[in-house]
């Protein structure tokens, strides 16, 4: 049963990955259907991501009134009616609405599945979670891009996404009652795999202290807000960018965005057999490295096709980057503040995916959105510095307490 249980938190994560790249691939067209600004794309994301922050920061209560289970159960019958209700739209004000449950319905489940595999798996367990994100990611523009080649039809793109939702939703319905056995012996189903967090014992000087108050906690919120930020900002103006500053056909760059969906998707796959060589810590640093070359690539005035490799390899950079950093969480900061700070860094994450995507929206309407390679090199430079700092303050607590 834990492995059928692993099964459905996977199916859970495509569902949560199938719409997070869909507006940056449809936006294009969306956009002169409805006669609309090109920041307004920026207002939808930060809707969206706005009521994950909110589901994010409840997410404890949520989960432990109505368990796991159910949880993604609604999680996912509310994105489902959202995106039909995308599909239904007449106008920006219903696609804001709509904007609402989307968001609202990512938050709660994707803090208490981290939080989860955090503690009861292996590194490589959640880099493969979060690699079935990706391919909820992946698909999206992909699905999107056949319908808006021929006739512009990105209605159709999110009713289908819709109907895949809504099976997604029935197949959590029906795992129901298997996440009630599972969870009643859970604890010793899961010992086996979870060895290096249960031998991991909290720091003596972080059980009394408040979760913000742990040193090093407030660099790895710096690190998360601008990994999301990084992310959100290139899949949501990534086909803009292609289309107006390369010249590109909409649906040529919704395809090509794919592509850096598709990187960071076989990225996260390929991790969860390096953890078994490479560290949390070498890995993240590696990830930042490549994703900051791949943004020197679409810097740069090179031709068109190197911007595919550009994005490309910002994907891959990025893949090991987010799994990795919620993997250390327990490690880092100890079991007993793991749920909390869970929760705060994805509240935090998705600040990085309500607010950077449409700064940038907002400050190329007024200039241009080529200045998207700018944004994407200072934001990944930013996090590595972050996350370098914050293991300087680890290497020295480990000094200290030897």
């Amino acid at each position: 049963m834990t492995l059928l249980l692993l099964v459905i938190i996977y199916l859970a994560f495509i569902s949560l990955g199938l719409p997070d790249s869909l507006l940056g691939a449809a936006w294009p067209v969306m956009q002169q259907d409805f006669a609309a600004p090109l920041e307004t794309a920026g207002l939808l994301f930060m809707t969206i991501a706005g009521g994950t922050i909110v589901s994010s920061l409840v997410s404890g209560k949520v989960i432990k009134r109505f368990g796991t289970g159910r949880v993604s159960f609604i999680s996912g019958l509310m994105t489902a009616s959202a995106l039909l209700g995308f599909y239904f739209a007449p106008s920006i004000i219903w696609l804001v609405v709509c904007a609402i449950p989307l968001g609202l319905g990512a938050g709660a489940v994707d803090a208490a599945l981290n939080n989860y595999v955090a503690l009861n798996y292996k590194a490589h367990h959640m880099s493969w979670l979060h690699s079935f994100w990706g391919v909820g990611a992946t698909l999206g523009p992909i699905i999107m891009a056949q319908f808006i080649a021929g006739q512009h039809a990105w209605r159709s793109g999110y009713l289908t996404i819709a109907g895949i939702q809504f099976g997604l939703a029935a197949i959590l319905l029906f795992s129901l009652p298997l996440w009630n056995r599972v969870s009643k012996n859970s604890n010793k189903a899961l010992h086996e795999n979870s060895e290096d967090i249960h031998n991991n014992s909290d720091h003596e000087d972080t059980k009394y202290v408040k979760p913000l108050q742990i040193k090093g906690v407030k660099l790895a919120l710096l690190s998360f807000l601008f990994y999301c930020g990084v992310e959100a900002t290139v899949g949501l103006w990534g086909s803009s960018f292609l289309v107006n500053v390369k010249e590109l056909p909409a649906s040529v760059a919704a395809q090509w965005v794919s592509f850096y969906w598709g990187g960071l998707t076989i990225g996260r796959f390929i991790t969860g057999f390096v953890t078994f060589k490479m560290s949390n810590r070498m890995l993240i640093r590696t990830g930042q490295i490549i994703a900051l070359v791949g943004a020197v690539l679409l810097l740069l005035p090179l031709p068109s096709i190197l911007s595919l490799v550009g994005f490309i390899m910002v994907g891959l950079g990025l893949a090991p980057i987010f799994p990795c950093m919620l993997h250390e969480t327990p490690i880092r900061f100890g079991k007993t503040h793991s749920q909390t700070i869970m929760g705060y860094q994805m509240a935090v994450a998705y600040t990085g995916s309500t607010f950077m995507p449409p700064l940038l929206g907002f400050i190329a309407s007024y200039t241009t959105i080529g200045i998207l390679p700018i944004f994407i090199a200072i934001y990944i430079a930013v996090m590595l510095l972050s996350s370098e700092r914050l293991n300087t303050l680890l290497r020295k607590r480990v000094h200290i307490s030897n």
